[in-house]
């Protein structure tokens, strides 16, 4: 494989550019050959909802592109997988599907078999074979500090959320922004069910459909070697950005290149 290297708020409805619904105005926006534009379907992870993909969502709308960033419902690897192929299912023409984190998984899982999808893009995200899941790709390498004295544990009726504690989110989540954007990041973060880290993965879209990864090279929830790893092995088209967990709001115009790069 040949790697190149180089060195909050967008709500949890859809962001769009005619993007829903089966998309008519995606049809509109074509390139300059006449093909339209791929819709770009942005989907977040654990702690976090969309806004964290704002700053990305505004270069791509500004490019032209439409853009949808659902809420994951963050209950389960199937269950989010799932739901996510259900939106897919409403979308028509081309579509490219961006992911941070736990998003990675559900990615993986939810373009399975969907011919529309063209692109997959991972943004320090879980990128699972069949049978893994993110408990083990999170410790297959040293360096994550999401752990479980990390975690506050909350019961509710159909299991157990966890959350990041207060004290440590920044440092673990998203140490190279603000603080006063971690404190604000902190308070509405959206927890996942437990359940997920050991629930294994399905068949990997990533096998079929050409792949684009933005590993984080100073990343405390998933180490980068773990991510480089991934990456390799699905023969992704990698790039290096020097960024916590949170690349994506760290570094949003190399996320945003990079997604209009997989967009062809």
């Amino acid at each position: 494989m040949t790697t190149t290297r180089r060195t909050v708020l967008v709500g949890s409805a859809a962001v769009a550019a005619g993007a829903v619904g089966g998309a008519p105005a995606a049809q509109a926006l074509a390139r300059p050959g006449g093909r339209p534009k791929p819709t770009v379907v942005l989907v977040h992870g654990a702690f976090a909802d969309a806004s964290g993909w704002n700053d990305v969502a505004t270069r791509l709308i500004r490019d032209g592109y439409p853009v949808i960033a659902p809420a994951n419902p963050l209950r389960g690897v199937a269950t989010d997988s799932a739901y996510l192929a259900s939106i897919l299912a409403t979308l028509s023409g081309p579509l490219v599907l961006a992911a941070h984190s736990y998003g990675g998984i559900v990615i993986t899982n939810a373009a399975t078999g969907n011919t529309n999808v063209k692109a997959l893009v991972y943004v320090a995200a879980f990128m699972p074979d069949q049978g893994e899941t993110l408990l083990g790709l999170q410790t297959k390498y040293p360096g994550s500090r999401l752990n479980e004295t990390a975690l506050d544990f909350r019961p509710y009726a159909d299991g157990v959320d966890g959350y990041i504690r207060k004290e440590v989110f920044r440092d673990v989540f998203a140490a190279d922004l603000s603080e006063t954007t971690t404190d604000l990041m902190w308070a509405g973060q959206r927890p996942s069910d437990v359940r997920t880290l050991q629930e294994p993965s399905g068949p990997p879209a990533w096998k079929a459909i050409p792949s684009w990864y933005l590993a984080a090279h100073n990343d405390r929830v998933l180490p980068v070697a773990a991510q480089r790893f991934m990456a390799q092995r699905a023969g992704a088209h990698t790039v290096d950005v020097n960024a916590s967990h949170v690349a994506m709001i760290a570094k949003p115009a190399a996320a945003a290149d990079l997604i209009k790069h997989a967009a062809g």
